[in-house]
């Protein structure tokens, strides 16, 4: 498994699909997730089939969820869950990521989300990680949410779908911030589980929380 490396401001390719195309593979999905370091909530997977053949406005806007504003991601959302031939979301909760651990969780979601998907693919490109479960051609890339241009959109379906599922929680669960942080470690949010303790939907296995909870 490659190592992670450092963020970098990257302009996504086509390049890793090129190379699928002239092997023959027509069907195939970038996949990412989003929350993987969240103190709360679920991690949430997206699975993305994009066509071979993207001539549209937005298609230059394409980066990493992270490099986006959030505007930027609702919009580009939209286009491409309107332009993309199948996404598929994978929602895996805090209990199964306590009892599991974050990489089996996250594999679960990915999994979850690439089982949504008709057409199914016919190969993966995956952001860092391999689906050792998932009996198709896959190739895991070090920061493919900035390379690959399949997984920069499957990064901002999923970066979305999790901040729209969180900002429900909030209605939920008062009183944390959720809708601001988005379940992540902000100075807020450990301000918060230090004064209420942890709620249903935090990772319990997760250290900040679990000294919450010890107290």
């Amino acid at each position: 498994m490659p190592n992670k490396k450092s963020p970098t401001s990257l302009k996504p390719s086509f390049t890793e699909e090129k190379k699928l195309l002239a092997q023959g593979y027509q069907l195939i999905a970038g996949i990412d997730e989003a929350g993987r370091g969240a103190l709360a909530g679920p991690v949430v997977a997206a699975a993305v089939i994009m066509p071979c053949h993207i001539d549209t406005p937005w298609r230059d806007e394409v980066r990493d969820c992270k490099q986006l504003s959030p505007a930027k991601r609702e919009h580009l959302f939209y286009n491409i869950q309107e332009t993309a031939i199948s996404v598929g979301i994978g929602m895996i909760p805090p209990e199964t990521i306590d009892s599991q651990d974050i990489i089996k969780a996250t594999r679960l979601a990915m999994k979850s989300a690439i089982n949504q998907l008709s057409p199914p693919p016919q190969s993966l490109l995956i952001d860092y990680l391999l689906l050792p479960d998932v009996a198709l051609p896959q190739k895991g890339i070090t920061n493919g949410d900035q390379l690959c241009f399949s997984i920069a959109c499957a990064s901002i379906i999923a970066k979305v779908a999790r901040d729209h599922f969180m900002i429900q929680l909030d209605r939920i669960y008062p009183g944390y911030g959720l809708a601001k942080h988005k379940g992540y470690g902000t100075r807020e949010h450990l301000f918060y589980l230090c004064q209420r303790g942890p709620c249903p939907i935090h990772r319990r296995s997760f250290m900040p929380v679990k000294d919450a909870t010890k107290k």
